[in-house]
C-alpha cells in the first residue's frame, strides 16, 4: 500500500530553517539523537495518532492493525528498554495497513524484520524480550515526549536530522 511518503519531500533541516522565526511555540522537535531507524525508510511524515503504555503493547497492536491512512503512530513507552514494543509481525501490519512510521519512545525487537517491513520505524533502542498483553494503556491522547507534548492531529516529520512536530502540515508535496 502507498503512503503518502513517497510523495512527501522535505528534510527537517529545512522545515526548522523556514520555521524558525515562529514563536508561538507551536513547532516542535525531538533531537535526531535520541532515536535510531529501524525501518526500510528513514524518512517519513504524516498526521499523528498516539498510544501511551509501558511494557504492554496491546494497543500498539491493535493500531497497527487498523488502518493508518498515511498516519505516523507516536508510541509513548515511557523511555523503556526494558520490554520491545514493536516486532517484525506488528511493522509488518503496520505497513500493510498504510501507517507512513512508526515513533517509538520506548524498545523494539526483530531488527532483521523491521528492516524489510515498508514502514519507517524510530525508536530509543532494541531489545529481544516482548511485551506481556494486558490491555493496559491509552490511545489517542497527547502524550509528552521529553518534555515536547504531541497531540493526535499533529504531523510528525522525521528523518536522520530529527523529528519535527508542527499543527498542520508544512511540507510541500510534489
Amino acid at each position: 500500500m502507498t503512503t503518502p511518503t513517497a510523495s512527501i519531500r522535505f528534510s527537517t533541516c529545512d522545515l526548522c530553517d523556514s520555521l524558525k522565526a515562529d514563536t508561538s511555540g507551536d513547532t516542535r522537535w525531538l533531537p535526531g539523537s535520541l532515536y535510531r531507524s529501524y525501518g526500510a525508510f528513514v524518512r517519513f511524515a504524516g498526521p499523528v495518532a498516539t498510544v501511551r503504555c509501558l511494557d504492554d503493547n496491546s494497543l500498539v497492536k491493535a493500531a497497527v492493525e487498523s488502518f493508518g491512512a498515511g498516519r505516523v503512530l507516536v508510541v509513548d513507552g515511557g523511555g523503556s528498554l526494558r520490554r520491545s514494543l514493536l516486532g517484525g509481525n506488528l511493522a509488518a501490519s503496520a505497513a500493510r495497513n498504510g501507517w507512513a512510521g512508526v515513533l517509538i519512545h520506548g524498545a523494539v525487537r526483530d531488527l532483521e524484520e523491521l528492516r524489510a517491513a515498508g514502514v519507517g520505524i524510530f525508536a530509543l533502542g532494541h531489545v529481544p524480550m516482548p511485551t506481556e498483553r494486558r490491555d493496559q494503556g491509552l490511545a489517542d491522547i497527547p502524550v509528552l515526549i521529553e518534555g515536547v507534548w504531541i497531540r493526535p492531529g499533529d504531523w510528525l516529520y522525521a528523518d536522520e536530522d530529527g523529528v519535527v512536530i508542527a499543527p498542520k502540515a508544512v511540507h510541500s508535496v510534489g
